[in-house]
């Protein structure tokens, strides 16, 4: 029965990502719930998901382009360094205090889910502008990636139109490129601090990259208020069990 709980929960998390993202609200509730340390939870359920970014950067590779006088490699290697970072804060986080941070970790993520966009708005306002704000602001964003991967990809999407882009495809591209590369280093730390159990990491994988197909395809077809008000509510739903745990 667990085993079976981990396929479906990441045959849907990837099925949720392929069409809207929100897949670690299913994956790391999931793991915690198959006796998985909350710590460990998180970094398993980030292996599990990591092959989907990959397939997106593929998918979208004719619409990569630099930001700006901003080269892509400058921007993956920012990338790189935040999740990194991020990784290491989550190795040394005790599974005590980490356990108590998933549900406000959840809310957050399914709040910016929910208001990413008027959350890009009001910032545009404030005038973020040049090059050291859109390095630091995506810094920022990659930090928390590598430690909680909830609502990265939707934080991604909100965090480049501050900075004038408008073209989703373009946009896409970028945010699979640094999920991917942010989440990649993040796996390689979690590997060497010894986070991930793998055995239900790998099981994981082929459920979550089968979702991502079955998304993709079955995604298109569904309307796309209805598939925002689904992943909140499961969102919602999670942060509300994980409180009361």
């Amino acid at each position: 029965m667990t085993e079976l709980l981990l396929l479906a929960a990441a045959f849907l998390a990837g099925a949720m990502n392929a069409v809207a993202g929100g897949g670690s609200f299913l994956t790391l509730p999931a793991l915690i719930y198959a006796g998985v340390p909350p710590v460990a939870a998180n970094a398993t359920g980030t292996v599990a998901l990591l092959p989907g970014y990959a397939s997106g950067v593929y998918g979208y590779r004719q619409d990569l382009a630099p930001v700006g006088d901003l080269g892509l490699p400058l921007l993956a290697s920012v990338s790189l360094v935040g999740g990194l970072a991020g990784a290491g804060l989550l190795l040394v986080t005790p599974d005590t205090l980490f356990r108590d941070l998933v549900p406000w970790l959840l809310l957050v993520a399914t709040g910016l889910f929910a208001f990413g966009g008027v959350l890009a708005a009001r910032l545009r306002a404030v005038g973020l502008h040049g090059r050291g704000a859109l390095i630091g602001t995506l810094f920022v964003v990659s930090v928390y990636g590598g430690y909680f991967n909830g609502g990265l990809g939707i934080l991604l999407l909100a965090q480049l139109s501050l900075f004038g882009m408008t073209d989703l495809n373009a946009m896409n591209g970028l945010k699979n490129l640094f999920s991917t590369v942010l989440t990649a280093i993040a796996v390689v730390a979690y590997a060497m601090g010894g986070a991930v159990d793998w055995p239900k990491a790998l099981l994981m994988v082929l459920a979550a990259v089968a979702g991502g197909y079955a998304g993709a395809r079955v995604g298109r077809k569904i309307p796309s208020p209805v598939l925002r008000g689904g992943i909140i509510a499961i969102g919602l739903a999670m942060s509300v069990l994980f409180f009361l745990k």
